[in-house]
């Protein structure tokens, strides 16, 4: 069966390979296009399989939110090198997935990539991507937030991401104030009650020692390692740390500011950067 330079075309705008690789799949297959597209896919898998070692350190952290703004994703498509993260087509490739997690709303990384988009699983088409790339892809992780209000914020450059949730509709520009927030200031939890008590009891034990090899008097090593609890909740927990926007209010203070009923109740953030 023969094949035209149509044919060649339009396998590559399906499966994304380059031209030659296109000719060469139509000519093995003998013209048979589905065949054809077959090959080209399973040279994905060979070469996915062959930098299986391979270190995917690169990629984007991409973000974003239902039209409704009730529900918002995190997702981070890895490659190996920076050339490639900063392909268009990479790019677009991440955000369709992330599309996809938007509107399937699935609970894990795994239930992501068994999701299909046009017949495909998305982990069937990160390896055929594989393929095209010549470098190895993966999906490496997947977060979600629901409430009444999620803002998502990416960061120029596509290696840094936020979700924020909020307890009720929030202005656009306050909300996406408390998304930088947390993209500039890496804090680990929401406020004091959701660190776990055993990461509060280690930190005091740490202040207790330090202040203790210092020399200060054990009746007062207590009272001394509280107040430096106080102060490593200020740079750990969102709502106590310093407003990056003004230095002379805390988020909690910026927050009541713009609405007394409005409260943060969980984010998340991941950087390529790390």
């Amino acid at each position: 069966m023969s094949f035209t330079t149509a044919d060649v075309v339009k396998l590559r705008k399906v499966s994304g390979a380059g031209m030659m690789d296109c000719k060469n799949a139509l000519k093995d297959a003998e013209g048979d296009f589905d065949k054809a597209l077959e090959i080209i896919r399973e040279k994905g898998k060979l070469i996915a399989n062959k930098r299986a070692d391979r270190d995917a350190a690169e990629g984007v952290a991409l973000a974003s939110a239902t039209e409704d703004g009730k529900f918002g994703a995190i997702i981070v498509l890895n490659c190996e090198t920076d050339f490639v993260a900063k392909n268009e087509s990479f790019v677009v490739f991440a955000e369709k997935i992330l599309a996809k997690a938007l509107e399937a709303k699935p609970e894990s990384l795994e239930a992501l990539k068994a999701i299909e988009i046009d017949g495909s699983t998305i982990e069937a088409l990160i390896t055929e991507q594989t393929g095209v790339t010549g470098e190895k892809l993966d999906l490496s992780y997947y977060k979600c937030l629901a409430d009444e209000a999620v803002v998502p914020y990416i960061h120029p450059g596509n290696k840094l991401s936020t979700l924020v949730a909020f307890n009720k509709a929030v202005d656009t520009q306050v909300g996406k104030d408390i998304a930088m927030q947390v993209a500039a200031m890496a804090p680990v939890s929401v406020d004091e009650a959701s660190i776990p008590q055993a990461e509060i009891d280690k930190e005091l034990e740490f202040a207790k020692e330090k202040y203790r090899k210092e020399g200060k008097p054990e009746a007062m090593l207590e009272k001394i390692a509280q107040g430096s609890l106080n102060k490593w909740y200020k740079d750990v927990t969102l709502i106590n740390q310093a407003f990056v926007k003004d230095g002379k209010m805390s988020v909690k203070e910026y927050l009541k500011g713009a609405d007394a009923e409005l409260a943060v109740t969980a984010f998340d953030r991941y950087t390529l950067n790390a």
